[in-house]
Protein backbone atom coordinates (compact mmCIF):
# COMPACT_ATOMS: atom_id res chain seq x y z
CA UNK A 1 0.00 0.00 0.00
CA UNK A 2 1.22 3.53 -0.73
CA UNK A 3 2.17 5.31 2.49
CA UNK A 4 0.45 8.64 3.34
CA UNK A 5 3.66 10.55 2.58
CA UNK A 6 4.49 8.83 -0.70
CA UNK A 7 3.62 10.61 -3.95
CA UNK A 8 0.30 9.37 -5.30
CA UNK A 9 -0.01 9.00 -9.07
CA UNK A 10 -2.65 11.23 -10.60
CA UNK A 11 -5.75 9.40 -11.84
CA UNK A 12 -5.71 8.91 -15.58
CA UNK A 13 -9.24 10.12 -16.34
CA UNK A 14 -12.41 11.51 -14.78
CA UNK A 15 -13.94 8.07 -14.09
CA UNK A 16 -10.79 6.84 -12.38
CA UNK A 17 -10.62 10.00 -10.29
CA UNK A 18 -14.28 9.74 -9.29
CA UNK A 19 -13.88 6.04 -8.39
CA UNK A 20 -10.85 6.74 -6.20
CA UNK A 21 -12.38 9.77 -4.47
CA UNK A 22 -15.63 7.93 -3.76
CA UNK A 23 -13.86 4.86 -2.37
CA UNK A 24 -11.65 6.92 -0.07
CA UNK A 25 -14.69 8.70 1.31
CA UNK A 26 -16.89 5.59 1.59
CA UNK A 27 -14.16 3.62 3.34
CA UNK A 28 -12.93 6.57 5.44
CA UNK A 29 -9.42 5.90 4.15
CA UNK A 30 -8.01 9.12 2.59
CA UNK A 31 -4.75 7.43 1.51
CA UNK A 32 -6.32 4.25 0.07
CA UNK A 33 -5.16 3.20 -3.40
CA UNK A 34 -6.97 0.95 -5.86
CA UNK A 35 -5.61 -1.80 -8.07
CA UNK A 36 -7.64 -3.75 -10.59
CA UNK A 37 -9.05 -6.95 -9.10
CA UNK A 38 -10.87 -8.29 -12.16
CA UNK A 39 -13.07 -7.38 -15.09
CA UNK A 40 -16.00 -9.19 -16.66
CA UNK A 41 -17.14 -9.49 -20.24
CA UNK A 42 -19.34 -6.39 -19.89
CA UNK A 43 -18.51 -2.84 -18.84
CA UNK A 44 -18.37 -3.57 -15.12
CA UNK A 45 -14.96 -3.65 -13.42
CA UNK A 46 -13.70 -4.53 -9.94
CA UNK A 47 -10.96 -2.84 -7.92
CA UNK A 48 -9.24 -3.83 -4.66
CA UNK A 49 -8.33 -1.30 -2.00
CA UNK A 50 -6.17 -1.83 1.09
CA UNK A 51 -7.08 -0.07 4.32
CA UNK A 52 -4.55 1.21 6.83
CA UNK A 53 -5.15 -1.83 9.05
CA UNK A 54 -4.33 -4.20 6.18
CA UNK A 55 -7.90 -5.30 5.49
CA UNK A 56 -9.16 -5.04 1.93
CA UNK A 57 -12.34 -4.02 0.18
CA UNK A 58 -13.64 -4.37 -3.36
CA UNK A 59 -15.13 -1.59 -5.44
CA UNK A 60 -17.58 -2.48 -8.20
CA UNK A 61 -17.55 0.18 -10.90
CA UNK A 62 -20.59 0.11 -13.20
CA UNK A 63 -20.60 3.21 -15.43
CA UNK A 64 -24.26 4.31 -15.33
CA UNK A 65 -24.40 5.04 -19.05
CA UNK A 66 -23.20 1.53 -19.87
CA UNK A 67 -24.26 -0.89 -17.10
CA UNK A 68 -26.91 -0.04 -14.50
CA UNK A 69 -25.93 -1.34 -11.06
CA UNK A 70 -29.51 -1.58 -9.79
CA UNK A 71 -30.36 -4.99 -11.31
CA UNK A 72 -27.27 -6.43 -9.58
CA UNK A 73 -28.31 -4.90 -6.26
CA UNK A 74 -31.89 -6.06 -6.56
CA UNK A 75 -30.96 -9.69 -7.21
CA UNK A 76 -28.21 -9.57 -4.55
CA UNK A 77 -30.71 -8.46 -1.93
CA UNK A 78 -33.22 -11.12 -2.99
CA UNK A 79 -30.66 -13.92 -2.85
CA UNK A 80 -29.26 -12.71 0.47
CA UNK A 81 -32.75 -12.65 1.98
CA UNK A 82 -33.18 -16.30 0.97
CA UNK A 83 -29.92 -17.59 2.43
CA UNK A 84 -27.70 -17.59 -0.65
CA UNK A 85 -24.13 -16.49 0.14
CA UNK A 86 -23.49 -13.36 -1.88
CA UNK A 87 -21.09 -10.41 -1.39
CA UNK A 88 -21.99 -8.03 1.43
CA UNK A 89 -22.50 -4.39 0.43
CA UNK A 90 -20.65 -1.94 2.70
CA UNK A 91 -21.55 1.30 0.88
CA UNK A 92 -23.34 2.27 -2.31
CA UNK A 93 -23.85 5.15 -4.71
CA UNK A 94 -26.36 3.87 -7.23
CA UNK A 95 -26.48 7.07 -9.28
CA UNK A 96 -22.71 7.11 -9.73
CA UNK A 97 -22.50 3.34 -10.25
CA UNK A 98 -20.15 2.56 -7.36
CA UNK A 99 -20.49 -0.17 -4.73
CA UNK A 100 -18.13 -0.92 -1.85
CA UNK A 101 -18.16 -4.68 -1.18
CA UNK A 102 -16.55 -7.11 1.18
CA UNK A 103 -13.44 -8.69 -0.32
CA UNK A 104 -14.12 -12.40 -0.73
CA UNK A 105 -10.53 -13.13 -1.73
CA UNK A 106 -8.43 -13.37 -4.84
CA UNK A 107 -8.94 -16.60 -6.78
CA UNK A 108 -12.30 -17.76 -8.06
CA UNK A 109 -13.33 -21.39 -7.90
CA UNK A 110 -12.18 -21.74 -11.51
CA UNK A 111 -8.61 -21.07 -10.33
CA UNK A 112 -8.55 -23.51 -7.41
CA UNK A 113 -10.68 -26.46 -8.51
CA UNK A 114 -8.91 -29.55 -9.83
CA UNK A 115 -9.52 -33.24 -10.37
CA UNK A 116 -8.74 -34.07 -6.74
CA UNK A 117 -10.89 -31.49 -4.98
CA UNK A 118 -13.72 -31.15 -7.54
CA UNK A 119 -16.17 -33.43 -5.70
CA UNK A 120 -15.97 -31.36 -2.52
CA UNK A 121 -16.13 -28.00 -4.27
CA UNK A 122 -19.05 -29.05 -6.45
CA UNK A 123 -20.92 -30.26 -3.36
CA UNK A 124 -20.41 -26.80 -1.86
CA UNK A 125 -21.57 -25.17 -5.09
CA UNK A 126 -24.69 -27.35 -5.16
CA UNK A 127 -25.42 -26.27 -1.56
CA UNK A 128 -25.77 -22.72 -2.86
CA UNK A 129 -27.52 -23.76 -6.06
CA UNK A 130 -30.29 -25.57 -4.17
CA UNK A 131 -30.90 -22.42 -2.09
CA UNK A 132 -30.89 -20.28 -5.21
CA UNK A 133 -33.35 -22.51 -7.05
CA UNK A 134 -35.72 -22.37 -4.08
CA UNK A 135 -35.88 -18.55 -4.20
CA UNK A 136 -39.44 -17.43 -5.03
CA UNK A 137 -39.42 -15.75 -8.43
CA UNK A 138 -40.75 -12.17 -8.27
CA UNK A 139 -43.66 -11.52 -10.62
CA UNK A 140 -41.56 -9.13 -12.70
CA UNK A 141 -38.48 -11.38 -12.94
CA UNK A 142 -37.66 -11.87 -16.64
CA UNK A 143 -38.71 -15.21 -18.05
CA UNK A 144 -36.55 -17.52 -20.14
CA UNK A 145 -39.27 -17.58 -22.77
CA UNK A 146 -39.34 -18.44 -26.46
CA UNK A 147 -38.29 -14.99 -27.77
CA UNK A 148 -35.28 -14.89 -25.43
CA UNK A 149 -34.24 -18.45 -26.28
CA UNK A 150 -34.55 -17.72 -29.99
CA UNK A 151 -32.49 -14.53 -29.73
CA UNK A 152 -29.76 -16.41 -27.90
CA UNK A 153 -29.65 -19.21 -30.46
CA UNK A 154 -29.45 -16.75 -33.33
CA UNK A 155 -26.16 -15.50 -31.88
CA UNK A 156 -24.65 -18.76 -33.11
CA UNK A 157 -25.51 -18.35 -36.79
CA UNK A 158 -25.20 -14.55 -36.85
CA UNK A 159 -21.96 -14.08 -34.94
CA UNK A 160 -20.14 -17.43 -34.89
CA UNK A 161 -21.05 -18.88 -38.26
CA UNK A 162 -21.50 -15.75 -40.37
CA UNK A 163 -19.28 -13.13 -38.76
CA UNK A 164 -16.50 -15.26 -37.31
CA UNK A 165 -16.26 -18.22 -39.69
CA UNK A 166 -17.57 -16.43 -42.76
CA UNK A 167 -20.12 -19.19 -43.40
CA UNK A 168 -23.16 -18.52 -45.59
CA UNK A 169 -25.82 -21.14 -45.04
CA UNK A 170 -27.91 -22.30 -47.98
CA UNK A 171 -31.67 -22.84 -47.75
CA UNK A 172 -31.33 -26.48 -46.71
CA UNK A 173 -28.87 -25.61 -43.94
CA UNK A 174 -31.10 -22.81 -42.69
CA UNK A 175 -34.04 -25.21 -42.51
CA UNK A 176 -31.91 -27.71 -40.59
CA UNK A 177 -30.81 -25.08 -38.12
CA UNK A 178 -34.34 -23.73 -37.67
CA UNK A 179 -35.60 -27.26 -37.01
CA UNK A 180 -32.95 -27.85 -34.34
CA UNK A 181 -33.66 -24.47 -32.74
CA UNK A 182 -37.36 -25.33 -32.61
CA UNK A 183 -36.66 -28.67 -30.93
CA UNK A 184 -34.27 -27.10 -28.42
CA UNK A 185 -36.72 -24.35 -27.52
CA UNK A 186 -39.59 -26.80 -27.09
CA UNK A 187 -37.45 -29.00 -24.84
CA UNK A 188 -36.46 -26.04 -22.68
CA UNK A 189 -39.99 -24.67 -22.33
CA UNK A 190 -41.37 -27.99 -21.07
CA UNK A 191 -38.91 -28.19 -18.15
CA UNK A 192 -40.01 -27.26 -14.60
CA UNK A 193 -39.32 -23.57 -14.00
CA UNK A 194 -37.28 -22.15 -11.11
CA UNK A 195 -35.02 -19.21 -10.29
CA UNK A 196 -32.08 -19.40 -12.72
CA UNK A 197 -28.72 -17.63 -12.32
CA UNK A 198 -27.79 -18.11 -16.04
CA UNK A 199 -24.01 -18.25 -15.46
CA UNK A 200 -23.66 -20.55 -12.46
CA UNK A 201 -20.11 -21.79 -13.10
CA UNK A 202 -16.77 -21.83 -11.24
CA UNK A 203 -15.70 -18.46 -12.68
CA UNK A 204 -18.64 -16.89 -10.81
CA UNK A 205 -18.14 -18.71 -7.51
CA UNK A 206 -15.70 -17.64 -4.81
CA UNK A 207 -14.19 -20.22 -2.44
CA UNK A 208 -14.49 -19.25 1.21
CA UNK A 209 -12.76 -20.44 4.37
CA UNK A 210 -14.30 -23.68 5.60
CA UNK A 211 -15.11 -24.97 2.13
CA UNK A 212 -18.16 -22.84 1.36
CA UNK A 213 -18.60 -20.75 -1.78
CA UNK A 214 -20.14 -17.36 -2.52
CA UNK A 215 -22.13 -16.60 -5.67
CA UNK A 216 -21.26 -13.73 -8.04
CA UNK A 217 -22.50 -12.22 -11.33
CA UNK A 218 -26.18 -12.99 -10.78
CA UNK A 219 -27.72 -9.81 -12.24
CA UNK A 220 -29.11 -11.54 -15.34
CA UNK A 221 -31.25 -14.00 -13.36
CA UNK A 222 -34.52 -15.23 -14.88
CA UNK A 223 -37.28 -17.72 -14.24
CA UNK A 224 -36.34 -20.69 -16.38
CA UNK A 225 -35.52 -24.40 -16.76
CA UNK A 226 -34.34 -26.27 -13.70
CA UNK A 227 -31.52 -28.09 -15.52
CA UNK A 228 -29.87 -24.88 -16.73
CA UNK A 229 -27.66 -23.92 -13.78
CA UNK A 230 -26.61 -27.48 -12.91
CA UNK A 231 -25.55 -28.06 -16.50
CA UNK A 232 -23.67 -24.73 -16.53
CA UNK A 233 -21.80 -25.72 -13.37
CA UNK A 234 -20.53 -29.06 -14.65
CA UNK A 235 -20.08 -28.17 -18.34
CA UNK A 236 -18.31 -24.89 -17.79
CA UNK A 237 -17.43 -22.34 -20.45
CA UNK A 238 -13.79 -22.35 -19.32
CA UNK A 239 -13.14 -25.82 -17.89
CA UNK A 240 -13.96 -29.33 -19.09
CA UNK A 241 -14.33 -32.62 -17.21
CA UNK A 242 -14.61 -36.25 -18.35
CA UNK A 243 -18.16 -37.16 -19.35
CA UNK A 244 -18.35 -39.90 -16.71
CA UNK A 245 -17.65 -37.40 -13.92
CA UNK A 246 -20.16 -34.93 -15.32
CA UNK A 247 -22.82 -37.64 -15.45
CA UNK A 248 -22.07 -38.57 -11.84
CA UNK A 249 -22.28 -34.96 -10.65
CA UNK A 250 -25.56 -34.41 -12.48
CA UNK A 251 -27.00 -37.55 -10.88
CA UNK A 252 -25.84 -36.41 -7.43
CA UNK A 253 -27.35 -32.96 -7.99
CA UNK A 254 -30.60 -34.61 -9.07
CA UNK A 255 -30.76 -36.72 -5.90
CA UNK A 256 -30.08 -33.70 -3.70
CA UNK A 257 -32.64 -31.58 -5.57
CA UNK A 258 -35.29 -34.27 -5.03
CA UNK A 259 -34.44 -34.39 -1.33
CA UNK A 260 -34.71 -30.59 -1.17
CA UNK A 261 -38.19 -30.69 -2.68
CA UNK A 262 -37.28 -29.00 -5.96
CA UNK A 263 -39.38 -29.92 -9.03
CA UNK A 264 -36.87 -32.08 -10.86
CA UNK A 265 -38.35 -34.73 -13.19
CA UNK A 266 -37.27 -38.42 -13.06
CA UNK A 267 -33.54 -38.90 -13.60
CA UNK A 268 -33.72 -40.15 -17.20
CA UNK A 269 -35.85 -37.18 -18.22
CA UNK A 270 -33.61 -34.80 -16.29
CA UNK A 271 -30.54 -36.13 -18.10
CA UNK A 272 -32.23 -35.53 -21.46
CA UNK A 273 -33.26 -32.04 -20.34
CA UNK A 274 -29.68 -31.31 -19.33
CA UNK A 275 -28.40 -32.47 -22.71
CA UNK A 276 -30.81 -30.22 -24.61
CA UNK A 277 -30.25 -27.18 -22.43
CA UNK A 278 -26.52 -27.78 -22.77
CA UNK A 279 -26.72 -27.71 -26.56
CA UNK A 280 -28.74 -24.49 -26.41
CA UNK A 281 -26.25 -22.90 -24.03
CA UNK A 282 -23.16 -24.01 -25.94
CA UNK A 283 -24.48 -22.62 -29.23
CA UNK A 284 -25.39 -19.37 -27.50
CA UNK A 285 -21.99 -19.00 -25.83
CA UNK A 286 -20.15 -19.64 -29.08
CA UNK A 287 -22.11 -16.74 -30.53
CA UNK A 288 -21.44 -14.53 -27.51
CA UNK A 289 -17.71 -15.22 -27.61
CA UNK A 290 -17.61 -14.37 -31.32
CA UNK A 291 -19.49 -11.15 -30.61
CA UNK A 292 -17.08 -10.25 -27.80
CA UNK A 293 -14.24 -10.68 -30.26
CA UNK A 294 -15.63 -8.85 -33.28
CA UNK A 295 -17.79 -6.17 -31.63
CA UNK A 296 -16.06 -5.58 -28.30
CA UNK A 297 -12.39 -6.34 -29.16
CA UNK A 298 -12.15 -9.11 -26.53
CA UNK A 299 -10.58 -11.98 -28.47
CA UNK A 300 -9.49 -14.27 -25.62
CA UNK A 301 -12.91 -15.88 -25.18
CA UNK A 302 -12.87 -17.45 -28.64
CA UNK A 303 -9.91 -19.58 -27.60
CA UNK A 304 -12.49 -21.80 -25.90
CA UNK A 305 -14.52 -22.47 -29.08
CA UNK A 306 -13.04 -26.01 -29.45
CA UNK A 307 -14.31 -26.82 -25.95
CA UNK A 308 -17.88 -26.13 -27.04
CA UNK A 309 -17.50 -28.17 -30.19
CA UNK A 310 -16.32 -31.06 -28.02
CA UNK A 311 -19.35 -30.63 -25.76
CA UNK A 312 -21.64 -30.79 -28.79
CA UNK A 313 -19.81 -33.82 -30.19
CA UNK A 314 -20.40 -35.68 -26.91
CA UNK A 315 -24.14 -34.96 -26.76
CA UNK A 316 -25.65 -34.38 -30.20
CA UNK A 317 -25.11 -37.97 -31.50
CA UNK A 318 -27.11 -39.30 -28.51
CA UNK A 319 -30.28 -37.61 -29.74
CA UNK A 320 -31.59 -38.33 -33.26
CA UNK A 321 -33.72 -35.17 -33.07
CA UNK A 322 -30.51 -33.13 -33.15
CA UNK A 323 -28.97 -34.88 -36.17
CA UNK A 324 -29.50 -31.83 -38.45
CA UNK A 325 -27.14 -29.87 -36.19
CA UNK A 326 -24.46 -32.53 -36.61
CA UNK A 327 -24.66 -31.97 -40.37
CA UNK A 328 -24.04 -28.23 -39.86
CA UNK A 329 -21.06 -28.90 -37.62
CA UNK A 330 -19.55 -31.41 -40.03
CA UNK A 331 -20.15 -29.40 -43.15
CA UNK A 332 -19.22 -25.92 -41.93
CA UNK A 333 -17.80 -25.58 -38.44
CA UNK A 334 -15.14 -28.29 -38.39
CA UNK A 335 -13.57 -27.36 -41.75
CA UNK A 336 -13.54 -23.64 -40.89
CA UNK A 337 -11.95 -24.19 -37.48
CA UNK A 338 -9.40 -26.60 -38.97
CA UNK A 339 -8.45 -23.99 -41.56
CA UNK A 340 -7.80 -21.47 -38.77
CA UNK A 341 -5.72 -23.84 -36.65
Amino acid sequence: MTSPTAPIPAPADDRERARLDWTRTASDEPALELVRASADAGFRSYWRGVRADGTTVIVMDSPPDKEDVRPWLRIRDLLDANGVRVPRVLARDVEAGFLLLEDLGGPTLLQVIDADNADAWFDAAVDQLLKLQAVPCPDDLPVYDEPLLARELRLFDEWFLARHLGVTLDCDDLERLDLVYRRLIDAVLTQPQVFVHRDFMPRNLMPLPGGDVAVLDFQDAVRGPIAYDALSLFKDAFLSWPEARVDGWLARYHARALEAGLPVPPLARFQRDADFIGVQRHLKVMGIFARLHHRDSKPKYLEDAPRFLAYLDAVVPRHPELAPLLAILDRHVRPALAARA
